[in-house]
């Protein structure tokens, strides 16, 4: 919650100048050296896959960067909710840093799933259920920005973006569970079962190639946990920041 509280200097307090927190810089650290950690993994640790060659190690941060993107949009639903039930503005600043995190990461997961269909697929895109509705997702969520750029009543601005981002939260589960419902995707189910096994191409076994279970082991947590956390904090400083130079001028011009 140290990021939360971080946010909670409103425009009108004193805003710290004077460097990065320290927990905020140690986790700095901490994220940099494990995703080093886990591009080792990746590339160098697990082994070749035996069906698709190299292009499968793109899979160990393209579904991690999904999963990531899922705990920064679940952050602005948290901060939508408790921004209508108190309206402080520090989870409005929340809300809105788990968007932009969550967008960020959510198209590394689709550029590196362009990546790998290339070889895989054949083609850069095809529409597939699972690839269009993380399509739909992104634009959903750009929509958002849009929606907060549009209205400049700052009170209506912050109550409009809280219930979009919660509602807008149903096309991250559409995406997270269409393929296990829809028996028509191509696109493969990795871990756990799904309707769809006689149509999934470039599917693999977590166990049927050595170091891909280590390798997903170290990179889940980076990348789902570590890398929006991180990102967020540094987000919701920055916004923190523009409050209070925003209630500067505000006060300058009065």
């Amino acid at each position: 919650m140290t990021a939360v509280q971080d946010a909670s200097a409103l425009p009108t307090q004193q805003v710290e100048t004077g460097g990065r927190p320290r927990l905020l810089s140690a986790l700095t650290i901490i994220t940099l050296v494990a995703v080093l950690i886990g591009l080792y993994m990746a590339l160098f640790n697990a082994r070749t896959d035996i069906d698709q060659g190299d292009v499968q190690r793109i899979f160990y941060i393209h579904m991690p960067a999904f999963i990531g993107a899922f705990v920064a949009l679940g952050g602005t639903v948290i901060g939508g909710i408790q921004y209508l039930r108190t309206r402080q503005v520090k989870w409005d600043t929340l809300a809105l840093a788990g968007v932009e995190v969550g967008i960020a990461l959510a198209l590394v997961n689709l550029v590196t799933g362009m990546v790998w269909a290339r070889p895989i697929w054949n083609t850069w895109w095809t529409w597939d259920p699972r690839l269009t509705s993380e399509a739909i997702m992104v634009l959903t969520y750009a929509a958002y920005i849009m929606l907060r750029q549009g209205i400049e009543n700052p009170e209506q601005r912050r109550r409009f973006a809280a219930v979009y981002g919660i509602l807008a939260f149903i096309t991250v589960i559409i995406t997270l569970v269409i393929t296990r419902i829809r028996p028509d995707t191509i696109h493969p189910v990795v871990i756990g079962p799904s309707v769809q096994t006689d149509m999934a191409q470039g599917a693999f076994e977590v166990a049927a190639t050595s170091g891909v279970r280590a390798a997903l082991m170290v990179n889940m947590p980076v990348w789902a946990v570590l890398v929006p956390i991180t990102l967020m904090w540094y987000r919701i400083r920055l916004e923190n920041f523009n409050q209070h130079i925003q209630a500067l001028k505000m006060k300058a011009l009065s």
